[in-house]
């Protein structure tokens, strides 16, 4: 249903650059849009365990039942996630597929935010690949200020990155070099204006 939504109202086409592995692994993909989990999960072709902040849950109930439907692992904004970290590396160690945010909250431009370590950080302590996603167009799509307009969407998925070759931010700084390459392949995706995040207004 979605990928059928995604073709007739956005366009959405998707690039494999490369196989997906075997489950399980982490995939990671930067952040302009809450279309970005489902676009992903097409992407994939699996059902992707993702880590939603909790302050997702409770604004509406429609997406509550979304969030939890998807298996969405609620990781906290305010302390140590430690439940959810427990909760993403038994998915992996049962062979799911876990998914993560490193920007950790929806931007207007890839850049606004440093990445996070977390995504790399589970793909090295269940050893097991980092696959890197970029979502192009979802913020002109459904953005910021969460306004559905007609935009063409891509998902361009790349070569898993070993875990073993590297450590932490080695990953992270190879995931990151990747998608902004692949969003410099398409500079009119983003919105007009100055860089913004979702928390920084």
């Amino acid at each position: 249903m979605i990928r059928v939504v995604g073709r007739v109202g956005f366009s959405l086409k998707v690039e494999h650059q490369a196989d997906l592995p075997m489950a399980p692994y982490v995939i990671a993909a930067n952040h302009y849009s809450h279309f970005d989990p489902p676009a992903v999960g097409v992407a994939a072709g699996i059902p992707i365990r993702f880590l939603a902040l909790d302050d997702l849950f409770g604004v509406h109930r429609l997406l509550d039942w979304l969030i939890t439907g998807f298996g969405a692992i609620p990781i906290p904004r305010a302390r140590l996630p430690i439940r959810a970290v427990r909760t993403a590396l038994a998915a992996l160690e049962a062979g799911e597929v876990v998914g993560v945010f490193p920007e950790a909250t929806r931007v207007s431009h890839w850049g606004t935010l440093p990445p996070k370590r977390g995504a790399a950080w589970l793909a090295k302590r269940a050893g097991v690949p980092l696959v890197p996603v970029a979502v192009i167009g979802t913020g002109r799509g459904f953005g910021l200020e969460n306004r559905i307009r007609r935009a063409k969407i891509r998902v361009i998925v790349g070569a898993p990155i070993d875990p073993n070759v590297g450590d932490i931010d080695d990953l992270i700084g190879r995931w990151a070099e990747w998608v902004g390459e692949q969003i410099r392949r398409h500079p009119d995706s983003e919105v007009t204006g100055p860089p913004r995040s979702h928390f920084a207004g």
